[in-house]
């Protein structure tokens, strides 16, 4: 059974380690110096980070459980600025991750829809997101659910930038 809810700061803990498994699953073969990508993890994915983030209101993050087991989460971060995106009533949705085990389970889409009944919600307009160029199989996903490709930024990983696409999609 798949169920989705809002993390809590109780939740920081889960999230963290949710965050650099998912994370180092999902890009760490793109980084060439591994030291580049555990500096990057220790950065981002520490518990105190996580309760940092949590505690802002701008923040909300989503837990997905297939049988009661975190399997994989997504961040929004509301009403935040893109030089490629026109709303000024928008979010971006910064993270969303699922562990490789449960990627056939195709709970990423479920987890997306959730996401953006949640953006509905809120009375927000625009949802964007970023991906890495070489990242074909996230690309087709957010092509197949209607996600425009409105530019481009680079994402930094201990100060070494890695092109990115960012997609749109009026909600």
């Amino acid at each position: 059974m798949i169920k989705i809810q809002r993390a809590s700061k109780e939740d920081a803990g889960v999230l963290a380690l949710l965050g650099r498994l998912t994370w180092a699953e999902s890009h760490g073969h793109y980084i060439e110096d591994k030291n580049d990508v555990l500096t990057y993890l220790n950065e981002n994915f520490s518990v105190a980070k996580t309760k940092q983030n949590i505690n802002d209101p701008k923040q909300r993050f989503y837990i997905i459980y297939s049988n009661d087991l975190p399997v994989g989460y997504a961040k929004l971060v509301l009403n935040t600025s893109n030089k490629n995106v026109t709303s000024q009533n928008n979010c971006q949705l910064e993270r969303i991750f699922i562990l490789n085990d449960f990627i056939p389970l195709k709970i990423g889409q479920q987890l997306l829809t959730f996401v953006e009944e949640q953006v509905k919600q809120l009375q927000l307009d625009t949802l964007w997101l970023t991906v890495y160029i070489k990242n074909k199989r996230a690309i087709r996903f957010y092509e197949k659910n209607k996600f425009k490709n409105v530019g481009d930024l680079n994402f930094l990983v201990n100060g070494k930038a890695y092109e990115n696409i960012v997609f749109s999609k009026n909600i």
